[in-house]
């Protein structure tokens, strides 16, 4: 069967209204605000609302993606929610997604990767479509970090954020489109990022909650080393591999990880001629849904024109990492 080019036709993005700046943390955490802001390059963060889930999230970004192009709901045919942070073990978040917004012709399934999952998403999302043509399908990421950050652990506290970010995939012209995503993964190095408690191996219980088992850890100066050290090479080798010049690519939509080492990601990939695109000054690290939520903001700001190459690159627990490289067709209506 031959394949149809695939790309992104739309995008959303939400991001919780409770916002929690550097002032609002910095007490507990013993540290200053300008300590919070020259580690991390992160004035403020979102937090989603007691009354709000993980799924709440996802169908608010998830509405915004396919309201831009006007397509109805029932005309999906797959829903894939990356997310780390579901609103229980089961169901899926993705089913209660579909449920919401009354997709009910569309397959779903969650993807838990870590904060690479949009691209990971992505992936799986293009080659469904493209074995289907006329096709659609949703990847909405989303998180909420803020309910399994220690409120004393300032390394991950100061990070992590509650956000979601979704993007339509379809059928788009010859010249639009993915032309290539790499993925990786580090199984060695899974000890990076945990979460201890609450699965099969160590089950919830009053001494893991006690224990503080049901909060992210992170080893902060090793992820940092992986990403140095994994990132810029995966960019390069998925250049060379789809034969876009590092200097031909127009914009850099990298996973908000951390604005310091964001500051100098792009350089050792080779990326110097493209624009970065970063909104975790103002959103901080919300994992999986960053990306797709700095995504939206540049699309709908009109940053990324028609014919654009933009690359996406996220990486985190796992370990693991993605990169995407496409070509951009500017938003518009079904076709």
């Amino acid at each position: 069967m031959s394949r149809h080019p695939v790309g992104i036709l739309a995008t959303g993005s939400y991001v919780p209204g409770t916002v929690v700046g550097n002032e609002d943390l910095a007490p507990d955490l013993d540290v200053t605000t300008e300590w919070i802001e020259r580690k991390t390059a992160i004035k403020s963060r979102r937090y989603a609302a007691p009354s709000q889930a993980t799924s709440d999230l996802a169908i608010a970004a998830a509405t915004g993606a396919l309201d831009q192009i006007g397509l109805p709901a029932d005309r999906l045919d797959y829903i894939i929610v990356p997310t780390t942070t579901p609103d229980a073990p089961l169901p899926p978040v993705s089913c209660l997604v579909q449920s919401a917004l009354g997709a009910h012709r569309a397959a779903c399934f969650d993807i838990n990767i870590g904060c690479s999952g949009f691209v990971v998403g992505l992936d799986v999302a293009a080659k469904l479509v493209a074995d289907r043509p006329g096709s659609y399908a949703l990847v909405v990421a989303a998180e909420i970090w803020s309910r399994f950050t220690d409120p004393k652990e300032r390394g991950t506290r100061v990070l992590l954020a509650d956000g979601a970010g979704a993007a339509v995939v379809g059928h788009v012209p010859e010249q639009y489109g993915i032309v290539g995503t790499d993925l990786l993964g580090h199984g060695d190095q899974s000890g990076l990022l945990v979460i201890d408690a609450g699965g099969s191996r160590n089950p919830a219980s009053h001494r893991t909650v006690d224990e503080g088992g049901h909060y992210l850890r992170m080893r902060g100066r090793d992820v940092t080393d992986y990403v140095r050290g994994k990132v810029p090479q995966a960019v390069k080798e998925l250049l060379a591999r789809t034969g876009v010049g590092q200097t031909d690519v127009d914009h850099f939509v990298p996973h908000q990880a951390n604005g310091v080492l964001l500051r100098d990601l792009a350089d050792e990939a080779g990326l110097e001629n493209a624009r970065t695109h970063l909104t975790i000054e103002e959103f901080g690290n919300s994992g999986a849904a960053s990306l797709p939520v700095t995504l939206d903001h540049a699309n709908r700001a009109g940053e990324l024109r028609d014919g654009d190459t933009v690359l996406l690159a996220a990486f985190g627990g796992g370990m693991a990492l993605g990169a995407s490289v496409l070509r951009w067709r500017a938003t518009g209506g079904l076709s």
